[in-house]
């Protein structure tokens, strides 16, 4: 009898295709695997799919798409026991560049089959503001100001045709009318006065840059970028920062190591590449919350 797999893919990633999937379930049938696959339609399908998987017994889950898939079941699957493995197809797969998983779908599922399961710790991002008190996991990052700006301005159509392009294209469109409001980050119990900020729960951002150098996904900590002009320059100098690595060297940047940030004031604010809603929140780490086959 061969033992279940649950792969949850999302067909409108850029790089998804019905016969991609088909291949992978071939690979897992190869080796002796029955996969039983659930293809996303909106927003919140991949959580739920993800926690009936886990609720019903599977050993690991695939996530099948791009870290916006992946963020979706790590929520589902966060402090459950469940196991999570990736196999990259959306328009960005910066976890998968994280790991070091291919993403070619021969090598991603041989990494499946072969990789071992590791403890991960998460963020998680708690918007004081709402009476539920709403909270949500992270792998990757979150991003306070600016970059979430571009984010919540993002057209679907867009993004699913153009990709990483179709961020740029935001951000240069919310760059226009960029009037940020002051915020405050209490770092630690250390106040700093900023206009947009990246905390990582991971190095890379965005592909293969590095706002966050020195975060890991296999660490209980953050790094916390916070970034204190308001001038459109200020962001275009940042962000060019960011590129060419050179960021955390400019004096109006704070760089700092911590378990946890609280954000005063009112900003746009996304995680893993997805907008959430507006601060204030709470960022803290959310210890040993996943486990991960790589």
């Amino acid at each position: 009898m061969k033992s279940s797999l649950v792969l949850i893919a999302n067909p409108a990633a850029k790089k998804a295709s019905g016969q991609k999937i088909q291949t992978a379930a071939r690979l897992f049938d190869y080796a002796g695997y029955d996969l039983k696959v659930f293809l996303t339609e909106k927003r919140g399908d991949a959580e739920v799919f993800a926690r009936n998987a886990s609720s019903d017994g599977a050993g690991f889950v695939i996530a099948a798409g791009g870290d916006g898939t992946i963020n979706e079941v790590i929520n589902g699957l966060a402090y459950t026991g469940t196991k999570m493995a990736i196999l990259p197809l959306g328009t960005t797969n910066v976890l998968a560049k994280e790991l070091g998983i291919p993403e070619n779908i021969g090598g991603a599922v041989k990494r499946i089959l072969n990789g071992s399961a590791h403890t991960v710790s998460l963020g998680k991002i708690t918007f004081t503001h709402h009476a539920s008190r709403i909270t949500r996991y992270f792998c990757l990052m979150a991003g306070i100001g600016f970059d979430a700006d571009a984010v919540y301005g993002l057209s679907g159509g867009l993004k699913r045709y153009s990709g990483k392009w179709a961020y740029i294209a935001s951000g240069l469109r919310m760059l226009s009318m960029y009037s940020p409001e002051r915020l405050t980050f209490i770092v630690d119990g250390t106040a700093y006065a900023g206009y947009s900020a990246i905390i990582g729960k991971a190095s890379r951002y965005g592909g293969d840059f590095k706002a966050t150098p020195d975060a890991s996904i296999t660490e209980p900590e953050l790094y916390a970028c916070i970034m204190h002009g308001k001038r459109r320059v200020d962001v275009l100098r940042y962000v060019y920062g960011i590129v060419i690595g050179r960021h955390l060297r400019y004096k109006d940047v704070t760089y700092l190591k911590t378990s946890s940030v609280q954000i005063d004031g009112t900003a746009h604010a996304q995680v893993d590449g997805e907008y959430l809603g507006t601060t204030p929140a709470t960022v803290s780490v959310a210890r040993d919350a996943l486990k991960v086959v790589y």
